[in-house]
């Protein structure tokens, strides 16, 4: 009993129904590919996709057949393959909002036909094993390289870009492989074959659903957190990411501050120019902001003309950055369009050097100074009075600067020192 339910080797195998398995899902999940397309019309790639799928069951169908037709050559569907190879990677590109390149997705295919008609050339010479290994191996390589270029880094993005090209190379290169280490054992590397495209079919088809996912998420995520006129965080994401750097710079003991910008006389801005040329000054503001604020700032629209930043420095950098703005956007706003408007801004700042765990309330300290600024004349920046709750912490951090200010310029002398010495002569 135990001796028939051993298992067989691998050549034992119905290779016949492996085969027809492996059509089948291919096609299936090329079908379900183009169903999913013409569902959702937002992704072309996956029109790519489903061709590709149902272009490599094809290959599959004639390169497995024993009773292919007579004026079907094994180039054909070699050449199907490599096709498909280059759809995929168009698929990708299209994928990633990049033009496609048709030409090169059958240029593989197009080089393969030619070497086939040379000398020299036939069918499981070492010649041919190295021109089909070298085709799939620049799809591949650049298939991945398509894929490391995506911006959106989350972990389906970075999988993908491992697991998609190291199984469509695999596809490909192993039965070629065995082809050419075992000419003799045809039935064994067609069984492996059709056992890699199962495998493969399903795995990239579930990957390729999870990318086509997470660029949804991430849509919608986008949306759900960006103003939809200036393109910056919107209120609630802002509020989010301020209270996510409070705690940071709290932990680190290390002070934060919130900048608050509201456009000077943006009312008669609207009433003189009309509300298309109000909307083109929020979003100049909006891009001089981000174009003078450093990566480690955050940056976002609270609502109408007031913007908001969070910085993590204290008050005497802080200054400096709301000032190169406010300097940026007075010689910007000079003319809106066509029009001369003469747009300014003006700010209000706080900070605190204790851990943040109410953004309202340094939101309400910067915003009375941002008030300040606008009763002393607008166009200018105007700090808030230091929180008393945060004295001690502020003391600390200005003790802690001075310690450090010291035990680098303590370094620096004892330096100079030791070169002095050392470029001294040796008596």
């Amino acid at each position: 009993m135990f001796a028939a339910a051993s298992p067989q080797p691998l050549a034992t195998l119905d290779l016949g129904t492996l085969s027809v398995v492996a059509i089948c899902i291919v096609a299936l999940l090329g079908l379900l590919l183009l169903v999913a397309w013409l569902r959702q019309r937002t992704v072309p790639a996956l029109a790519w996709w489903g061709s590709a799928y149902l272009i490599g069951a094809s290959a599959i169908a004639l390169w497995g057949s024993p009773s292919a037709p007579a004026h079907i050559t094994s180039d054909i569907p070699e050449a199907l393959a490599f096709v498909a190879c280059g759809m995929i990677w168009n698929g990708v590109r299209l994928f990633q909002g990049r033009r496609l390149l048709p030409v090169h997705a059958f240029g593989g295919s197009v080089i393969w036909l030619l070497m086939c008609r040379m000398p020299g050339f036939e069918d499981g010479g070492s010649a041919r094993i190295v021109v089909g290994v070298l085709i799939v191996a620049s799809y591949t390589f650049v298939i991945g390289l398509e894929l490391w270029r995506e911006r959106r880094k989350s972990l389906y993005s970075r999988t993908a870009a491992l697991v998609v090209p190291s199984l469509h190379a695999a596809i490909f290169l192993i039965p070629l492989v065995m082809r050419a280490l075992w000419p003799d054992a045809s039935a064994s590397w067609l069984t492996v074959f059709a056992l890699e495209t199962i495998i493969y079919a399903v795995g990239a088809a579930f990957i390729v659903l999870v990318m086509v996912n997470d660029q949804h998420v991430h849509i919608y995520r986008n949306a759900a957190s960006t103003d939809h006129l200036t393109g910056v965080m919107n209120r609630r994401a802002f509020m989010e990411a301020a209270r996510t750097m409070g705690e940071q710079q709290g932990k680190l003991n290390e002070p934060v501050t919130l900048l608050m910008f509201d456009l000077d006389h943006f009312k008669s801005i609207n009433d003189r120019f009309g509300h298309a040329v109000g909307d083109d000054a929020l979003k100049l503001f909006a891009q001089v902001a981000q174009a003078n604020m450093r990566t480690t700032d955050v940056f976002g629209r609270l609502g109408g003309e007031e913007f908001a930043a969070i910085v993590p420095e204290p008050m005497e950098v802080a200054t400096k950055i709301a000032d190169r703005l406010r300097i940026a956007f007075q010689a910007a706003g000079v003319t809106v369009g066509p029009h001369a408007v003469g747009a300014t801004v003006s700010i209000g700042a706080a900070t605190s050097y204790a851990p943040v765990t109410d953004v309202d309330g340094l939101i309400i300290r910067a915003d009375s100074a941002l008030y300040c600024a606008k009763r002393d004349g607008r166009n200018r920046v105007c700090v808030a009075e230091d929180d008393p709750s945060c004295e001690l912490a502020r003391l600390k951090y200005t003790a802690r600067t001075l310690r450090a200010a010291q035990d680098a310029s303590g370094v620096s002398e004892r330096r100079a020192a030791r070169a002095k010495r050392e470029s001294e002569p040796v008596a």
